[in-house]
């Protein structure tokens, strides 16, 4: 009997390890969940439609939170029961939640900054152009450089500006203004000879310096020769920096975004430095003093892996709840947008124009090689065919050489693949990290670039992709595109252009909880985050936004709504209208 009492108190401590382990709990049934000590939810939220992007429970009513994570999903009587004295009620009336949006690829701080500069998103017309850059100017001190971004000459008929059109309103300040995809600036005159870019200037490797018909330089940079202007362009302050963050955060979480992925300020041109600036200046910083308001999974330039493969040996990826460190970032190609894409065939504006590869490939071979052999995850930027197919194949020759593993190769953009690339995404495991709303401006004036035939049949490809069994990572390119997750959401599912009646390609639109899942949970896995964040499951951060809309179905139908709040840790961040029964 004594032997039976000793076996049956073993078997109880057993039990009991099993049900308190955190690792575990997350797989016991939602029923036995507050056999973790009793715990006391600070936060219960009832009464509405939660979509928790977690494909074993999709839909709940309420869920418990306590300490900045989820204690239980469920139905009201389910969560009740974790509620105290001092625990705090949020009634969604009737409100559809899904976790919080996690943007996959940003520049972060370099968006903030530009929120600040002359602002040329959505210009038409030349004479706005012109009248935008001269109100700007009007502010300044003579000797000032005047920065900003965002034009998009496509939307003006394709003609590309020149530094004539702002020559005689400009001739105290150099200027230098970003077009909107980041692989093109137009300096004035002023800027051109402050950087001794003339006639005689020879392109640099992977750039093109735009000339007229007689040799002399328009103004327009492309690319890799954006550096020649750019690296005369006096640094931003480190309180500028931090102030473009706090800007930057507080435009994210009104539009319901709780994470993003920041591929740094690191574009063709920059210096590699600046995304470890603002690391050690700005995030660092934003960290230590308690102002961090989403979190942050931090993409470096790929020259520099030997110094994030150091960090992440002494610190770890997980520096503090808000702030992760990602991987590497390198440039296969330009943009469509600038005709640097790389290409197979050449483009039909420019015959004898296949675009730029900006990054020579042995050398981007040898560093995605050491990166990946360092454990170190590697995103590429490709847009055009070609440089999606040479990305493919030498994901595929570094994953051979270096052996299995859980890497999670990404190509960022993947926007134009030749006949079965998609497939090869599934097949080789790569994240698709894709933007949506880049369809928008790009569907007229892909199929001028491209041709009909070939811009609708290899375009924006996001339902072969998913057919194929690739993950796809949903996000904006902030400042390049707004950062609004709603509206991509809304364009992957409907796929209709500015002006359009009918969708482009509408084979490739997506289901509403694929394009949901591709701002979450495939959002989280990829960048190895869907253990903290991306789906509104037990244990997981708590980290989720109110929609307006009070119906799923309304919502599938539509696939239009607004951000009512947003929840960071439990936490209300933001808020339109809703307030806690507290």
């Amino acid at each position: 009997m004594d032997n039976l009492r000793l076996l049956l108190s073993a078997v109880a401590v057993v039990l009991l390890a099993v049900i308190s382990s955190p690792s575990l709990t997350k797989f016991l049934p939602l029923n036995q969940l507050s056999l973790r000590g009793g715990e006391v939810a600070d936060l219960v939220v009832i009464n509405g439609t939660i979509y928790t992007s977690d494909a074993a429970f999709p839909f709940a009513d309420s869920m418990a939170i306590r300490g900045g994570r989820i204690l239980r999903v469920g139905n009201s009587s389910s969560v009740q029961d974790m509620a105290g004295s001092g625990t705090r009620t949020l009634n969604l009336q009737g409100k559809l939640v899904v976790p919080g949006f996690i943007d996959s690829h940003v520049h972060l701080i370099y968006g903030g900054l530009q929120m600040a500069q002359v602002q040329l998103h959505g210009v038409r017309e030349k004479d706005e152009f012109v009248n935008k850059v001269k109100e700007a100017v009007s502010y300044l001190q003579p000797g000032t450089w005047l920065q900003g971004g965002g034009w998009n000459n496509d939307l003006w008929g394709g003609e590309p500006p020149m530094a004539s059109w702002i020559d005689d309103i400009t001739p105290h300040n150099p200027v230098w203004l970003m077009r909107m995809d980041g692989h093109m600036g137009l300096a004035n005159s002023l800027a051109l000879d402050i950087a001794g870019i003339s006639r005689n200037t020879v392109d640099p490797e992977g750039g093109t310096i735009t000339r007229n018909s007689i040799g002399e330089p328009t103004g327009l940079l492309i690319d890799s020769a954006m550096k020649l202007v750019m690296s005369c362009i006096p640094e931003v302050s480190v309180e500028e920096r931090r102030e473009a963050l706090s800007r930057a955060t507080n435009y994210a979480l009104t539009r319901g975004v709780t994470a993003v992925v920041d591929l740094g300020r690191y574009l063709p041109g920059a210096s590699i430095e600046l995304s470890w600036e603002d690391f050690s200046d700005v995030y660092k910083w934003a960290d230590l003093s308690g102002k961090m308001k989403i979190r942050v999974c931090l993409f470096f330039p790929m020259e520099t892996w030997t110094r994030l493969h150091e960090l992440i040996s002494q610190a770890g990826r997980k520096l503090s709840p808000w702030i992760y460190l990602g991987g590497m970032k390198s440039f296969a190609d330009g943009s469509l947008g600038s005709n640097s894409a790389l290409l197979y065939e050449p483009y039909v504006d420019e015959p004898l124009n296949y675009g730029l590869q900006v990054t020579d490939t042995d050398m981007l071979y040898n560093m995605t090689l050491s990166s990946d052999k360092a454990g170190l995850q590697v995103a590429v930027h490709a847009i055009g065919d070609r440089a999606n197919g040479l990305i493919l194949d030498l994901y595929k020759s570094v994953a051979s050489e270096n052996g299995m593993r859980d890497r999670r190769f990404r190509i960022e953009h993947a926007q134009h693949l030749a006949r079965g690339a998609a497939a090869r995404f599934g097949e080789q495991e790569v994240i698709a990290s894709v933007q949506p709303d880049h369809l928008l401006d790009d569907a007229d004036s892909a199929r001028k670039k491209l041709g009909v035939e070939r811009a609708d049949g290899e375009s924006y490809l996001f339902h072969s992709l998913l057919a194929g069994n690739a993950q796809l990572a949903l996000g904006s390119d902030w400042p390049v595109a707004d950062m609004n997750p709603l509206r991509s959401i809304k364009t992957a599912v409907k796929r209709v252009p500015p002006g359009w009646k009918n969708a482009w390609i509408p084979s490739e639109r997506i289901s509403l909880s694929d394009a949901l899942n591709g701002y979450t949970i495939s959002a989280a896995r990829s960048c190895f985050l869907d253990e903290d964040i991306g789906s509104l499951s037990p244990g997981k951060m708590a980290d989720f936004v109110v929609l307006s809309v009070d119906s799923w179905d309304k919502f599938a139908a539509e696939a239009s709504a607004t951000v009512e709040a947003t929840y960071v840790g439990g936490s209300q961040a933001y808020s339109k209208s809703l307030d806690e029964d507290l």
